[in-house]
């Protein structure tokens, strides 16, 4: 009868999953340092998957792993994996094996591996592989990070217009130096700047003597070499692209995005968003405590001269609140609610910002709206709880005190949520980062001061 364990591994493959029994076996194999079991289960998978079982395991399970895969490991791996536990891999290698990985990758995955190593390590990897392969992964590295130059890969198939489609299939499956993947044809000029592209299926469709002139699309977008990786996924997304044409200054052709590139930096952004949001920058699940830590910390004490700020408030009424118990039931109530609210706003604005919805022609319509939308939920929400409040407390002027502050409150966390991201972004701060910071602050502060000073005016005066 076969072991569960040796069968499990083909399944979960199709599936792109790695099952908790798959993992157990593989751990397992690792402890009791059998290596043709461990080879065994983790050879067939898919780079992905096995990229995603180092991330899983401890670093001394990841270490023995590789040690055991040793030259069997699949280079494509490199450049599925975490950049913590890439780094961490890449440590276990020698640099002569690095670096005859990087000549089967493709030459945006190879940039992908260098980009984070440093100057030395960068330069022992490189001083190992051929001028050529060289020259081109030195070249894309001197390109501004996140930028178009460094998601392009240089391998692609260009053709003049004049050649016909015959010539074009021959060359197509003559060359050597071919992408192992592609989608289209760019046809080039003398000077080999772009002029047009031609789908790969027109091409094999298209009788043999047909010129390419005749087939190909003028219209195209391309994409220059120093645009923001984030601009070039919204070209993506707004044209429905497959691939682009890289160009540089001078309007040649260089390189080529394809939509596979495309999917990680949308992911990829999006999820750096929502990290920024919460304040824990880069940190990943396979960071370490110290790691996890540092990243946590400073924006914690941010939080705290926050919370100071918030606590100074209350601190100016303690007197009030010391005549009303109640005062300081409600109070928190009045500024969660602002808190979740400019959340909320702040949540929409800044990832409208990211994509380009929000621009200066609609601004001014955003903010109009926000307010609105302010004054309804203010409203209501002040209708629901004045009532409420009336009723448990027994008092209707406590009950129109903390109506009031709740619309004051709503009102401003709506405004605070739209024009702290606004401003942030017009100055050159990324939204995303500061954003909650400011918002929670000024909601907190808001809703403190007008509930407390409302109380001490109207209940106590």
């Amino acid at each position: 009868m076969a072991d569960p364990a040796l069968t499990d591994a083909p399944e979960e493959t199709a599936e792109e999953t790695l099952s908790p029994g798959f993992v157990r076996s593989v751990v397992d194999a690792v402890d009791r340092a059998d290596a043709a079991q461990a080879r065994e289960l983790v050879l067939p998978l898919r780079p992905a998957d096995l990229a995603e079982l180092f991330e899983l395991l401890r670093n001394d399970e990841r270490q023995d792993l590789v040690g055991m895969l040793g030259n069997d490991l699949n280079p494509e791996v490199l450049s599925e994996l975490d950049e913590s536990v890439r780094d961490h891999v890449i440590e276990l290698l020698d640099p002569k094996d690095i670096a005859a990985a990087l000549t089967e990758m493709d030459s945006d995955d190879a940039v992908y591996l260098l980009e984070d190593m440093d100057e030395d390590e960068q330069r022992l990897i490189l001083d190992q592989l051929p001028a050529s392969d060289r020259a081109a992964l030195e070249q894309s590295l001197d390109y501004p990070e996140y930028s178009a130059g460094r998601l392009m890969q240089r391998e692609l198939v260009a053709v003049p217009p004049y050649w016909d489609v015959g010539q074009t299939i021959d060359y197509l499956r003559e060359a050597a130096d071919l992408p192992d993947e592609f989608y289209e044809i760019f046809v080039v000029d003398a000077a080999y700047k772009p002029s047009g592209t031609v789908p790969l299926s027109r091409v094999m469709r298209t009788k043999r003597p047909v010129k390419i002139s005749e087939i190909m699309e003028t219209e195209q977008t391309l994409i220059p070499v120093e645009m923001d990786q984030e601009d070039v996924a919204l070209q993506f997304s707004k044209y429905d692209l497959i691939s682009a044409a890289v160009v540089d200054e001078a309007g040649r052709l260089v390189g080529v995005v394809t939509v596979d590139d495309i999917v990680e930096v949308i992911s990829e952004e999006a999820a750096e968003d929502i990290r920024l949001l919460a304040g824990v920058g880069e940190e990943s699940i396979s960071d370490s405590v110290l790691q996890t830590t540092r990243s946590r910390f400073p924006w914690l004490v941010i939080n705290l001269f926050t919370a100071v700020i918030a606590a100074s408030v209350i601190a100016l009424f303690d007197a009030t609140i010391e005549q009303m118990v109640a005062l300081a039931v409600l109070m928190p109530i009045v500024a969660s609610m602002g808190g979740n609210a400019g959340t909320q706003t702040m949540t929409v604005t800044v990832r409208a910002l990211a994509t380009r919805d929000l621009v200066n022609f609609n601004v001014r319509r955003t903010i109009t709206r926000e307010f609105l939308v302010g004054i309804l939920n203010g409203l209501m929400f002040a209708v629901l709880l004045g009532g409420l409040v009336s009723l448990v407390f027994e008092n209707v002027w406590l009950g129109g005190v903390i109506a009031t502050a709740m619309l004051i409150n709503l009102i401003t966390a709506c405004l605070a949520g739209i024009l702290i991201p606004l401003g942030l972004d017009k100055i050159g701060v990324d939204p995303a980062v500061s954003s909650a910071v400011f918002v929670t602050t000024l909601t907190d502060t808001i809703g403190f001061f007008s509930f407390l000073g409302l109380a001490a005016l109207i209940l106590f005066y």
